[in-house]
């Protein structure tokens, strides 16, 4: 029998492939958040990340024991799933480089990324991660951290196909409430919300250049949040919209209420699972040459998309069929 080519090795020959990622971010500021989305985490599985905030988290002056706290959490057994990250201060704070000090060099090895804030020039993103990457080797960590990066400044926009190609980063983030804020009122408060934020120009543009900056640099482009904390069809209605009508594959989530309907709305169509999970069974029978499904002709274009769909479905626990997780997610 042939010997079955994995799709990373057949699709993506010396291609930097998409990581693998959670479609929610769900940010927690203290101690009882964090332990509460752990609770959470070990109950849904890990279908969604989570960040400990050390920027707008930490009190003014426990800036130091707010990191502690969060490198213990990082460390805790119920970390089991290794998906907690963090996001340190913006660079011009003079604790950005404490917070990678505490959290990074305790736990470099158990952080699955580090958010950086606020960049306003890729040499200070670059300097920021320079940094971060030191600071995990000294403190033990055999492979690179990876990092994401938030474009919530005129700066970070203007430069932001250059930041997604910096080293090491998986994510660009878009912050909606920083970005609006930016521009001293000219963008209104009503597009802090739906559908406001995704009709403003001047919101859609930015979308759309963050969104098409990550996926030209092979990095996830993730959505802002949503300011309504209960009504799960508002949140479910803006994840669809930042997905479809823009592309972004992650989204971020600020209350616990958040991370169900962000991850359904996130989740693939199961038509298309099923049709995507039957035409690559098929391709790999067939050492990814082209095949015929459903009288339509299929080769490694279209195998491409179909392999990005079984990825996200995977992420987000979507049910696959047995051959397919045999074959693919063993």
């Amino acid at each position: 029998m042939p010997i079955q080519v994995h799709p990373e090795d057949a699709l993506f020959m010396g291609e930097k492939t998409f990581p693998p990622l959670p479609v929610c971010e769900h940010f927690a500021g203290n101690e009882k958040l964090i332990r509460k989305a752990l609770q959470i985490q070990e109950r849904l599985g890990p279908v969604f990340d989570i960040t400990c905030d050390c920027e707008d988290g930490a009190q003014a002056g426990d800036e130091i024991g707010h990191a502690s706290m969060v490198a213990e959490l990082v460390r805790t057994a119920s970390n089991s799933d290794g998906r907690i990250g963090v996001r340190i201060h913006d660079r011009s704070h003079a604790s950005w480089r404490s917070d990678v000090d505490i959290v990074v060099g305790r736990a470099a090895s158990e952080l699955a990324y580090v958010t950086i804030p606020k960049s306003t020039s890729v040499a200070g993103a670059r300097e920021c991660i320079d940094y971060i990457q030191q600071t995990a080797r000294s403190a033990g960590r055999a492979t690179p951290l990876p990092v994401h990066i938030l474009v919530e400044t005129h700066a970070a926009l203007r430069h932001v196909y250059a930041l997604a190609e910096l080293p090491h980063v998986e994510v660009l983030d878009f912050g909606l409430m920083d970005f609006v804020s930016s521009h001293h009122g000219a963008i209104g408060a009503d597009a802090l919300r739906s559908p406001g934020q995704f009709e403003h120009a001047l919101l859609t543009r930015a979308k759309a250049d963050v969104v098409a900056a990550a996926l030209a640099a092979g990095v996830v482009p993730s959505h802002n949040v949503c300011l309504n904390l209960r009504d799960a069809a508002v949140i479910r209605g803006d994840a669809l919209r930042a997905s479809r009508q823009f592309g972004f594959q992650r989204m971020w989530s600020i209350h616990p209420s958040q991370i169900e309907p962000i991850v359904a709305a996130l989740r693939p169509d199961m038509n298309e699972v099923e049709d995507a999970s039957a035409i690559l069974v098929a391709a790999q029978d067939n050492q990814w040459g082209p095949i015929q499904f459903k009288g339509e002709l299929h080769d490694r274009a279209t195998y491409r998309y179909f392999w990005s769909l079984l990825k996200r479905g995977h992420s987000t626990c979507a049910p696959l069929p047995a051959i397919v997780v045999q074959r693919f997610f063993a």
